[in-house]
């Protein structure tokens, strides 16, 4: 199943990108959703996701308040806005789906289905 990502790139610490995935194989609306990252000689870790269905989303503390996931259930597409960056935000982020339904933080052992990948490096 094959999920499209883009955005990324280079920002200074305190700045702002918005990552996006495309899913045109299957309905966002009947999956989780969601977004991990890894960092260079560390383990995939999730860092955001939501059941489309509901709404309901759930992050991992290190971006609370800070990233914000979101889904088009029209255009079959879903976003991760992140503000206020720091450098250890710096990672590979990728965007990942799951069938079902959840009431927490998906870990990465648990999605079917992945996007490429795409590099966030921030900037001190």
């Amino acid at each position: 199943v094959h999920i499209v990502e883009s955005g990324g790139g280079l920002v200074q610490a305190g700045g702002s990108l918005t990552l996006s995935c495309a899913a045109p194989e299957f309905s966002v609306a009947d999956h989780v959703i969601g977004w991990v990252r890894q960092a260079p000689g560390k383990e995939r870790q999730a860092i955001a996701c939501t059941s489309s269905s509901d709404g309901g989303t759930y992050y991992a503390d290190s971006v609370k308040g800070r990233f914000t996931i979101s889904s088009d259930n029209n255009k079959n597409t879903f976003h991760l806005r992140m503000t206020g960056l720091k450098p250890e935000d710096t990672a590979i982020y990728y965007c990942a789906a799951v069938g079902g339904h959840t009431i927490v933080l998906v870990h990465p052992v648990d999605y079917d289905y992945w996007g490429q990948g795409t590099q966030v490096t921030v900037s001190s």
